[in-house]
């Protein structure tokens, strides 16, 4: 038993070390997309160190161009489906420069049966385009689809588990979401988010049942 827990160690030693030296951007994530272990190269594109990545959302760092191409990531995992998920992604690098690439999330586990982490790898395709005079880059929407539900549930009164069951996501699932948006708006109670959801447009003001306002994209300027 301590040969077979001495190999472990060594061969884990090895894997990290080819972690870190591998010159693309890579980092292991929870199914919900948090952290756990970034490279160097990872850490760089942020001014950070790998540790100080640990724990962070790369859906906070990296902002998606298509909202939908989440939640169909989302909805695979959920079914357990292992195909590899491409999302096209821009983000502002530490040199501040606005550069565009693609993530893809690899679902990897000790089983065919269960999806533990996430394998996530970033291919740099270079500087964002300058979008010219008089026209605007179009904006990220301030919450995904799935949040937006869970805010038009939780307005119209509806329970955590009621709202797992509505979006098909377990309990933890929603609370995930909940304690994301909490942390991004400052918000201590979910009263305070939904306040916070109609304020920043995101639920439709006057209506029953709470709707959330459908993203529309950026209109060029005349």
């Amino acid at each position: 038993m301590d040969l077979t827990r001495a190999d472990a160690v060594v061969w884990r030693n090895r894997a990290l070390l080819l972690f870190d030296r591998i010159p693309m951007p890579v980092a292991v994530c929870d199914v919900y997309g948090v952290i756990v272990l970034a490279n160097p190269a990872m850490a760089t594109e942020w001014g950070e160190t790998p540790g100080r990545l640990r724990g962070r959302n790369v859906l906070d760092l990296f902002r998606p161009q298509e909202a939908t191409q989440v939640e169909r990531i989302a909805q695979a995992l959920r079914l357990r489906h292992r195909s590899r998920y491409p999302v096209s992604v821009r983000w502002d690098a530490a040199d501040g420069v606005r550069r565009q690439g693609e993530l893809t999330a690899d679902p990897v586990s000790d089983s065919a049966e269960t999806s533990t982490a996430l394998l996530v790898t970033l291919r740099v395709l270079g500087q964002c385009p300058d979008p010219g005079p008089g026209r605007t880059e179009p904006s990220a929407p301030p919450v995904g689809a799935t949040e937006a539900r869970i805010l038009a549930l939780l307005a119209g009164g509806a329970t955590t588990a009621r709202a797992a069951r509505e979006t098909g996501l377990t309990a933890d699932g929603v609370n995930y979401h909940l304690r994301r948006l909490s942390e991004r708006w400052g918000a201590s109670t979910r009263t305070e988010l939904v306040a916070r959801a109609y304020a920043l447009g995101v639920l439709t003001p006057g209506v029953w049942p709470p709707t959330a306002v459908p993203a529309v994209p950026a209109v060029p300027a005349p």
